[in-house]
């Protein structure tokens, strides 16, 4: 049973100083050089073997139950910067860093700090640049790794994203580093500390094996077979979970006619049980047509078998998720439609239904496209549903307005 973590309204989240502290950050440091060196090098001489880029976005967010409560209104400028070295046929470099400065009604909640600059990696990359009582300047250093390739053999060490998912919303086979749908302000989404070897046996077949130790030192190792037989690929792979759980799952994609078939299955098996015993299952399937329109429309269905104990949407929406907690309901109904009304103007509406608490998620958006290098888009998250008796329904609207520049 998952034991229920702390909310962030939860008194025993110790307050934050309401005083600001101040600490020189080697990440923050990273990118001026990043920002400040290979841009103009890159851009004046086209080296081939250094790709640098980045972006810069400023993000208006609110959030409130009901529109007659108190509005927690925020803003986030999140400076993202890249720089990946092709140092030869055999061996690639690549370094990112994100840079968040946020302030607003949030900071002042209790814990929520601790929880906005969690690192979950073996080694802390994070480093908390500047804070105050509604503000904080962070930066982390999401990605750093070396790739070595000889011949057939791969390998890949340092933080970095292994990602073994199917499907689009929920990925259970996902074990080494798991995000959350609702994040879609880090569509890089989060890396690990790890090492991670592959062995291509064909154009689409390989062997993987790969490890990782997470923040609180737990392992988490598997390996995977990939094939190619007919025109589906497949994979199967098993292993251990944050040194708890025996995992053993597959995974398909490919096409029914013209549309798109994806799905994942994972098993957990708790160590310190006997087989069978104790056990869980996560599953979800996927399917996606685009018409000769271009409209685009999408259906995923997850069920897991995992005993969960949320007690409302922002303690799901703001805590750190592993695989075992990509939702806080047993079945769950994804639909989503996206149209582009013109080659600059785009718009998306997703839903999700969660039958065992009578409730759903609403997700408009709309996109538009100033410039080759600048767009500007709205996002709103509804949810409404029914946790338990005693909080009975609940409800939570957040809605965003972002402006994104690419260099």
């Amino acid at each position: 049973m998952r034991k229920s973590k702390n909310n962030l309204t939860n008194p025993l989240f110790a307050p934050f100083p309401s005083g600001g502290r101040y600490s020189m950050g080697f990440p923050l440091l990273i990118s001026f050089v990043l920002f400040f060196m290979f841009s103009p090098v890159t851009a004046q001489t086209g080296q081939s073997n250094l790709l640098f880029q980045g972006y810069l976005t400023n993000m208006q967010s609110v959030m409130f139950q009901h529109t007659d409560d108190s509005w927690i209104i925020d803003n986030l400028l999140h400076n993202r910067l890249q720089l990946k070295w092709y140092a030869n046929d055999h061996i690639t470099t690549d370094i990112e860093v994100r840079n968040r400065f946020s302030y607003g009604k949030s900071m002042e909640m209790p814990g929520y700090k601790d929880i906005y600059t969690r690192d979950q990696g073996w080694v802390d990359l994070s480093f908390t640049l500047a804070s105050g009582t509604s503000y904080i300047l962070e930066s982390t250093i999401d990605r750093a790794w070396a790739n070595f390739r000889f011949g057939n053999w791969e390998f890949r060490a340092g933080r970095q994203r292994i990602n073994w998912g199917k499907t689009m919303v929920w990925n259970p086979n996902d074990i080494f580093n798991a995000y959350s749908f609702f994040d879609f302000d880090y569509p890089e989404k989060p890396g690990c500390d790890a090492l991670r070897i592959q062995y291509y046996t064909g154009a689409f077949s390989n062997l993987e094996a790969s490890v990782k130790v997470n923040g609180d030192k737990e392992i988490t190792a598997a390996g995977m077979l990939r094939i190619n037989p007919g025109m589906y690929d497949l994979q199967f792979f098993g292993g251990v979970l944050n040194s708890q759980d025996l995992v053993a799952g597959t995974g398909w994609s490919g096409n029914i006619k013209n549309a798109g078939f994806s799905g994942e299955v994972t098993l957990f098996q708790p160590k310190d049980s006997s087989l069978g015993k104790g056990g869980d299952i996560m599953y979800s399937v996927s399917t996606d047509y685009t018409f000769r329109n271009s409209l685009f429309v999408q259906l995923e269905f997850l069920y897991s078998s995992v005993n969960y104990n949320y007690l409302n949407f922002t303690e799901f929406y703001f805590l750190p998720l592993t695989v075992k907690e990509i939702t806080f309901t047993d079945f769950n109904i994804f639909g989503q439609v996206s149209y582009p009304f013109t080659p600059l103007f785009s718009g998306t509406f997703s839903g999700i239904y969660y039958p065992s608490i009578q409730g759903f998620f609403m997700g408009p958006s709309l996109s538009y496209n100033i410039q080759d290098n600048l767009d500007i888009s709205f996002f709103m998250q509804y949810f409404n549903g029914e946790f338990n008796k005693v909080t009975g329904r609940q409800k939570l609207t957040l809605a965003f307005l972002r402006l994104k520049w690419s260099f």
